[in-house]
């Protein structure tokens, strides 16, 4: 068994606190929290600590905190030359306090509060600066996940980047176009089918491949039509930015 330890008790940090629990091959020793409550209703009370000098020793200690807690919880912890990573997509393995061997455990996917999550298919891109870390880190992530690689701090920003365009701006376009089905009063039920359809149609083809509508096809009259249907300006101005966007990059209309 990896005896692991967990720093943090928000989303990440909790997700994760039930996924190891299903593990056979990892051992939650302790999770530190300031508060001991946020936890009680995942572990035995005796595997909450506040005092980050009441942590004892294991294989691996996981910092899943806000990015920017992420260097002053390292330099805090008391041990020395012990494997401790965190779970940022954006912060550089150099952050963390090199008074310990450093790592990087990042699950790339969205998490709620309230919202099960399903590891085994949640992709965790690795980093350590040693190969018998990385081993470890490795046993670990496929312990929960199916899809493990190695990633570099530069390549993890690209996939930050990247996974804000495909998360965080698609689902603000789904917020616009839930406020446009409101305002008309038409239920944004109807538009279901069609966005599950649009995420599974980029498993068999590529994105720029799977590209329809009336930008892609130049179709100017229903661009048009369109424009003039909107009230709103912040819309508006989405709606030609990205039609200008989707236009530029195609090579055929």
């Amino acid at each position: 068994m990896i005896r692991i330890t967990l720093i943090g008790s928000g989303n990440v940090a909790q997700h994760l606190i039930q996924a190891f629990a299903k593990s056979e091959l990892v051992d939650i020793v302790q999770v530190f929290s300031r508060q001991k409550e946020t936890l009680s209703h995942l572990l035995d009370p005796t595997q909450i600590v506040t005092d980050y000098s009441a942590l004892q020793e294991s294989d691996a200690y996981i910092i899943a905190v806000a990015d920017n807690a992420i260097a002053s919880v390292s330099e805090q912890l008391a041990f020395k030359n012990r494997l401790v990573v965190h779970t940022s997509g954006t912060v550089s393995l150099n952050a963390l306090d090199p008074k310990n061997r450093r790592g990087v455990f990042y699950p790339l996917q969205t998490f709620s509060k309230n919202a099960a999550v399903d590891f085994s298919v949640i992709p965790f891109c690795l980093e350590t600066e040693n190969h018998s870390d990385y081993s470890v880190l490795e046993t670990v992530a496929k312990s929960i996940s199916n899809a493990v690689f190695p990633i570099s701090s530069e390549q993890r920003k690209a996939l930050h980047v990247s996974a804000v365009f495909v998360n965080n701006f698609t689902n603000y376009l789904y917020q616009i176009g839930h406020e446009i089905c409101v305002e008309h009063q038409v239920p944004f039920e109807i538009l279901k089918p069609l966005i599950q359809e649009t995420a599974q149609k980029i498993k068999i083809l590529n994105p720029a491949d799977a590209q329809t509508g009336p930008a892609k096809r130049n179709d100017s009259s229903t661009i048009e039509a369109h424009l003039d249907y909107l009230t709103n300006e912040n819309q508006k101005n989405i709606y030609k930015l990205l039609t200008q966007s989707i236009q530029h990059n195609g090579k055929t209309f």
